[in-house]
């Protein structure tokens, strides 16, 4: 396929300069693939869509059928040169050791609360916030074991975090079996251009999990805990379970007694230590949380309070995802760390304040608004290409719940060539790094690029059509 005719259109390419050359990290990558017919790269692009089909590679979207689909992926990978990784890499570090640090904190003695560093009403007023987790200390003080940041590049090259991932962040099964499927597609040039691993990703979890188990790791029994089948990332659950050879349990399988986790076996009960837990905190213990629950566990709430088990990510992590406190992360880093962040943020109005609520409202055609409470590009506005009525809702929403709001500029998103039946055409893109927090920080190499599918569209998130790429970090 020849590239010739490939624009980027005045935004920021990843593998193509504005003046139409390919970035030097990208060049043997663009050469390769010049050598290639757009035939055969067609033929790659289904061979690797069937590859995924017959893994079982799926995830439930929330659409009326509540279908079952592929998750779209796009054959042509999205590189990063290694200095630009080696930022990214020590920016999420760091992000993470602080947000780790003020959860724990506001669980205990809240001093960044009484130093005036953030406004106690945000934080206490959050959807994330567990008054049931205060007093309480997790093993080894880790509450974010797993995380997911959410990164975009801006027009001027540089990347930003747009959000923090701090519950059950998904997505990393997608990237560990996209890089198998895109060995099988162009076998060669991985040793060709030495791309950083990411396959040993499961092992550095189970390592996680069983650095925070309350017994040795030799007596320590983990199992991940799913909501089940209907979930939209249930094959991720029993992908990383299956990868770390520990056992894929619902709420059923798992009771509690004398302040201990047991799993039902056909041998008897067997205490459980460790629970990798991909329910959110309102459905994982009917006794504290809702207690309509028929997902999580009755008494397991309990059963951490007291150390005999570990829960991962630890229950009142949900704090750290507020996107109105996303905006105060910076203020974190300097407080707890005496450090510069390493990576920006984007700049955030809150609602919650008058005055940037009033920009807010007087510019909703110009900005993205979010709730602060929900993800997968649900509960958004996008200005620029809203209507009367989509703003006109959003401005009562707004004005009904200031504290549920937060706007951001509509930025230029980065793009990556993808391919199309005949053609490549440059895509949006955004970027997950995964971050595990155990005896040492690992964050696995390059993460998850999820990429808007759909020609000028911004929402790369794949309940709302979204795919992804494998991302290559290239070693020096």
């Amino acid at each position: 396929m020849s590239f010739e005719n490939y624009l980027t259109e005045g935004f920021y390419d990843e593998l193509f300069e504005r003046d139409g050359r390919p970035r030097a990290y990208a060049s043997s990558l663009i050469s390769s693939l010049n050598k290639l017919s757009t035939a055969d790269l067609a033929k790659r692009q289904k061979s690797a869509e069937s590859t995924l089909r017959h893994l079982g590679i799926t995830f439930r979207s929330r659409d009326e059928k509540d279908s079952e689909n592929i998750f779209p992926f796009d054959i042509i990978p999205r590189l990063i040169d290694s200095k630009t990784w080696q930022k990214i890499r020590v920016g999420v570090e760091q992000r993470v050791r602080a947000i780790n640090a003020f959860i724990g904190d506001i669980y205990s003695r809240q001093l960044i609360l009484k130093d005036g560093i953030i406004p106690k009403d945000i934080v206490l007023s959050s959807p994330g916030f567990a008054s049931v987790c205060q007093g309480i200390r997790p093993k080894n003080d880790i509450w974010t074991h797993i995380s997911g940041i959410d990164l975009i590049r801006d027009a001027d090259g540089r990347f930003y975090v747009l959000e923090d991932n701090m519950r059950c962040p998904s997505g990393v099964s997608y990237v560990v079996e996209n890089r198998r499927v895109l060995k099988c597609t162009f076998p060669g040039l991985f040793e060709s251009l030495n791309v950083e691993p990411v396959d040993d990703y499961p092992e550095k979890l189970l390592e996680t999990l069983l650095s925070v188990s309350p017994v040795s790791e030799d007596e320590t029994n983990i199992v991940v805990l799913t909501p089940g089948v209907y979930n939209a990332a249930y094959y991720e659950h029993c992908f990383l379970a299956k990868s770390m050879g520990v056992p894929l349990v619902q709420g059923q399988d798992l009771f509690v007694m004398d302040q201990k986790v047991y799993m039902k076996t056909t041998r008897g009960a067997r205490q459980v230590h460790v629970v990798y837990r991909r329910v959110d905190d309102d459905f994982l213990d009917p006794e504290v949380f809702r207690p309509d629950s028929m997902l999580g566990v009755a008494g397991i709430f309990d059963a951490w309070r007291q150390g005999h088990v570990s829960l991962v990510n630890a229950p009142g992590t949900g704090l750290g995802d507020d996107k109105a406190i996303y905006t105060f992360v910076p203020k974190m880093i300097k407080y707890y760390l005496g450090e510069e962040p390493v990576l920006d943020s984007v700049p955030t109005w809150l609602c919650a304040y008058e005055a940037d609520r009033k920009y807010v409202l007087e510019n909703l055609d110009k900005l993205v608004v979010k709730c602060v409470s929900q993800s997968g590009g649900y509960g958004m506005l996008i200005g620029p290409r809203s209507d009367a009525a989509d703003r006109a809702r959003f401005k009562q929403l707004i004005i009904d719940d200031p504290r549920a709001y937060i706007a951001q500029p509509t930025l230029s998103l980065s793009r990556v060539p993808t391919l199309l039946d005949q053609s490549c055409e440059g895509r949006h893109v955004d970027l997950r790094p995964f971050v595990l927090f155990g005896k040492e920080i690992y964050v696995q190499p390059g993460g998850l690029t999820r990429v808007a599918m759909q020609r000028g569209s911004l929402v790369v998130n794949s309940s709302q059509g979204g795919g992804s790429k494998d991302t290559w970090v290239i070693r020096n």
